[in-house]
């Protein structure tokens, strides 16, 4: 009697396997009874490994450590450079070029070279890749350098250069003259200065001519050289204005 009820219990059981099967049209019965089972959402994610910060590679050499090292520091060359090392290598080559109207101390100043981090970077990385230049460096950073002057109306004054002072409210394009450069005041080059003392222009000069004058203009003293090799002036405190045209780059006197 137990015998014919458990085969009376499997019978029902594959009755109703069949009848699920039926309904659902074929397997697609199946497929809809298994994709209603409910999932857990937290076996269905996907976890990223952590991705490790990759060391930038730098080369060996004295190249390699000024970058490390700038990197360290924050330190970061201007537009176009992309690197410290690169930088310097390029101010490396240039120094010994720079043409005689300016002093390399003074070019490296003038030039922009030493703004943003390019101080640190020059005082640390010459050293590493042109020692020679070291001093230079040093003498640009430190301000106490000599500066020569070109052709040009010039204001006396003890200081360093001074810029024009802005003018208030909207400039007036009469103002303002074009050159290589861009757009400059008009006044810049007059308001350019020279420290009083000696100074010297050599080199091949034809129709030379320099003046000293007051504050209001007058002249004090003056000359003009047909044909000279060298001329030498000297700029008192008190005079207002130095002005020299078609001569040699002036130097101080030492």
């Amino acid at each position: 009697m137990r015998h014919v009820r458990r085969v009376g219990a499997l019978a029902a059981g594959l009755a109703a396997v069949a009848w699920v099967t039926g309904c659902g049209g074929g397997d697609g019965g199946v497929d809809a009874a298994v994709s209603a089972v409910p999932t857990d959402p937290a076996s269905t994610l996907v976890t990223e490994e952590p991705t490790a910060s990759v060391e930038p590679a730098y080369p060996p050499g004295p190249e390699g450590e000024l970058d490390r090292l700038a990197d360290g520091k924050g330190w970061g060359p201007a537009d176009p450079y992309t690197t410290a090392s690169e930088f310097v290598r390029a101010v490396c080559i240039e120094l010994p070029d720079v043409d005689g109207v300016q002093s390399r101390p003074q070019w490296l100043v003038e030039a922009g070279h030493l703004e943003g981090d390019g101080a640190d970077i020059l005082r640390t990385g010459v050293p590493k890749l042109c020692p020679e230049w070291a001093a230079t460096v040093r003498a640009a950073a430190s301000g106490d350098y000599e500066r020569w002057f070109e052709d040009g109306t010039y204001v006396v004054a003890a200081n360093g250069p001074t810029a024009s002072p802005s003018p208030t409210g909207p400039p007036d394009p009469d103002d303002f003259v074009t050159g290589e450069d861009g757009e400059k005041p008009a006044d810049e080059e007059a308001e350019e200065t020279i420290p009083p003392g000696t100074y010297r222009a050599k080199g091949r000069m034809e129709n030379c001519y320099w003046e000293r004058t007051t504050k209001s203009g007058d002249i004090i003293d003056n000359g003009f050289a047909t044909s000279a090799q060298e001329i030498t002036v000297t700029i008192r405190a008190s005079d207002g204005q130095f002005t020299s045209r078609d001569c040699a780059v002036w130097k101080p006197v030492k």
